[in-house]
């Protein structure tokens, strides 16, 4: 090994590289963040060996890596590491200002492993949306957009049952919107800038080991003084969304899929005093019954049969301050009209053996894939269906579905590799909506909502949703897993989360019961969005039309959410200003209490509002952490608590949340126990 004359001595180095007794150290803002010696190589790599199987967006994906290398020989230049081995230089880590570029130089190897510096006792969130852990310290999290599965935990005869079935009961770590972006508690974060298939390992307390299926890639580097500022870091560079319009936030939209009898059933939740902002009707464009459930026509054009002088019904909403929402997603049935239209305009992903397109199984029926890396497809999407179809006729927000299901053995029109293009679909079907919003100059009042993601998404969706939970309080597929999704996908810069009030898979004979409606109500009142959902199975389930103790529940929370939007609106100017999340981790005001840092399951809305709900079958009381000085006071009884962990009563109908009695917003929270009683 040899040093550069000019080298920096990491006594004295903030930024860049230096030698060590042993090797050389990598420093950014003055925390080491690679550090190689003989017995600790910072880089190894290896040539891939593929096999992928895709099951209705369930994916089991395995390697056989061959050839490992883990050089220890180095020279260092300025800011340029060589990395070599007995047949000379095999790979390169140039620091070109807060990124860290790598390359692998011998050819065939396409695996490369880098090592980063991790301190004891250092916690680590990111991931993109994980649902099932906030800290990911002691696991490891592939980076792959894909269905989440049903039950997600092996444990469980359900998980086992949909394993049976397609590989579709998935793990903790499947999620519809993963990201290769972490950060840690010495305020520092990391992003891999590679699309292709990666690997957060956070499994050894020594190193943050990141794999990536690939031969170069970059990683930038963020640092900050505490986490308000590093998560603001993070949003900044990958896109803020536009604050939600006040009617998105001014009220519960909800959700019935009844054809044009979903009209007479709204009527019903507003004599019941539900305060409405929207109704959504994701069977817009039809029906289809499955084994799986009643599931949509993929054919994004409206169903006059089933809604009837649609046009019209919207226009009659909108003059009395509501708005429709409606469904589409990236792929056409087809045995649609749209679906020849598209074939004929080449807007299809096509088979590598032939022209033929690409048809997937979604379940019984077989759907062409959008070829988004065309242009001309891109704008054909957004123009004639999400345009002309959906926003020409009054329509103010759809769900913007799927984008997890690019297989990895279709033709692409750019020429790229499908396994590398995978993790990008998402962000291109974000960009599509975007595009089309944009086009009739309703950015900031149209609002679509997306659960698929990856990095970049952040630019084009103005709202997640969590995907499509259990209709249960299970540990990693329930209620609970909406708080942990929005918390991480929070910290990489996703601003406004929700989730299907209610729940939506029911399978095996999981069912909804009375006791997870009234609790999905009290957790998504404190949410920026309050939207119901009818589910899978909706003949099978309650509704919240479907007893009068249901619908006074739905009808009292909404008008909770209502009255919140004051503050919603306050938190929306922090997201576009400070880009920070409405819904937050206690740590991210809290960051010198490392006990902080794990909690999943309660959450500060914005800076003032703590909000604990139940999550827990049967629980009539929770144990709540109240962080920070000063007394948080209890809405419903006006109590105050001092900080610490204290076990609350928390009755169905008064989840504990708590406010700052200081706020400038304590007269609106103090108003919420006369809402609710109303």
């Amino acid at each position: 090994m040899s040093q550069h004359p000019g080298t920096r001595n990491e006594a004295a180095v903030q930024t860049g590289f230096s030698i060590t007794d042993q090797g050389f150290d990598l420093h950014f803002a003055g925390r080491l963040v690679l550090s190689h010696n003989p017995d600790s190589p910072v880089l190894a790599m290896a040539r891939g060996n593929p096999t992928v199987e895709m099951v209705r967006g369930n994916f089991r994906i395995e390697d056989a890596p061959a050839g490992l290398i883990a050089p220890t020989r180095f020279t260092l230049e300025g800011d340029c590491v060589e990395l070599s081995d007995e047949g000379g230089p095999i790979a390169r880590l140039v620091l070109d200002g807060h990124i860290i570029r790598a390359e692998l130089l011998r050819p065939g190897y396409d695996r490369l492993h880098l090592y980063f510096a991790a301190e004891p006792g250092e916690t680590v969130w990111g991931g993109g949306e994980q649902m099932s852990y906030l800290a990911l310290n002691g696991r490891a999290f592939p980076i792959w957009t894909s269905e989440p599965g049903v039950g997600r935990d092996k444990t469980t005869e359900l998980t086992r049952l949909m394993d049976e079935q397609g590989m579709a009961g998935g793990d903790y770590w499947n999620t519809n919107y993963p990201q290769p972006t972490f950060l840690t508690s010495r305020w520092i974060a990391v992003h891999c800038t590679s699309e292709a298939y990666s690997v957060l390992d956070f499994t050894d307390p020594k190193a943050h080991h990141v794999e990536v299926w690939s031969g170069a890639t970059a990683f930038e580097l963020f640092a900050a003084d505490g986490p308000l500022d590093l998560v603001g870091q993070l949003s900044a560079r990958f896109g803020r969304q536009p604050p939600l319009p006040d009617w998105a936030i001014g009220g519960a939209i909800v959700g019935l899929k009844d054809g044009a009898r979903s009209f007479e059933r709204l009527e019903q939740f507003i004599q019941a005093g539900t305060a409405v902002s929207g109704l959504w009707c994701e069977d817009w464009a039809g029906i289809r019954e499955t084994s799986f459930g009643r599931r949509l026509f993929w054919d994004w054009r409206r169903d006059n049969q089933r809604f009837p002088d649609l046009p019209q019904r919207i226009a009659g909403l909108m003059a009395r301050g509501i708005r429709f929402l409606a469904y589409a997603n990236p792929y056409l049935s087809n045995d649609g009209i749209l679906y020849e239209e598209a074939r004929e305009g080449g807007h299809f992903c096509l088979r590598q053996d032939s022209d033929e397109v690409y048809l997937v199984d979604f379940g019984e029926f077989d759907c062409g894939v959008l070829d988004f890396t065309r242009e001309e497809t891109r704008a054909w999407f957004a123009e004639k269906v999400l345009g002309r179809e959906m926003l020409d006729i009054g329509i103010s927000g759809w769900m913007a579905d799927f984008g997890e299901y690019l297989p990895t053995d279709v033709r692409l029109a750019d020429g790229s590799d499908p396994m590398e293009a995978h993790n990008r679909w998402p962000v291109l079907w974000g960009e599509v909506n975007a595009r089309a919003v944009e086009s009739r100059g309703k950015t900031g009042d149209v609002v679509f909502f997306m659960r698929a993601g990856f990095s970049g998404v952040q630019q084009y969706c103005p709202l997640l949703w969590a995907g499509d939970q259990s209709v249960d309080f299970t540990r990693h597929d329930g209620i609970g897993t909406v708080i942990t999704g929005a918390l991480s996908a929070g910290l990489v810069g996703n601003a406004y989360s929700h989730s299907d009030c209610g729940g939506y898979t029911s399978l095996h004979g999981n069912v909804r019961t009375v006791e997870l409606m009234q609790r999905w109500c009290e957790l998504a009142a404190f949410a920026p969005v309050m939207r119901s959902h009818e589910g899978n199975r909706p003949d099978d389930n309650l509704q919240y039309d479907s007893t009068s103790e249901l619908l006074s529940c739905f009808a009292r929370w909404s008008r909770v959410h209502a009255h919140l939007a004051p503050y919603v609106r306050h938190l929306c100017d922090e997201a576009a200003q400070l880009g920070l999340p409405a819904q937050r981790a206690l740590f991210l005001h809290y960051p010198d209490d490392a006990a902080l840092f794990a909690v999943q399951d309660q959450y500060l809305y914005g800076a003032d509002l703590l909000v604990a709900p139940v999550i827990e079958e049967g629980a009539v009381s929770r144990e709540v952490v109240l962080p920070g000085e000063g007394p948080w006071r209890l809405c419903w009884t006006g109590q105050d608590f001092a900080p610490g962990t204290h076990e609350v009563s928390a009755p169905i109908g008064q989840p504990p949340v708590f406010y700052r009695p200081d706020s400038a917003f304590a007269p609106l929270f103090a108003g919420l126990p006369e809402v609710l009683g109303k």
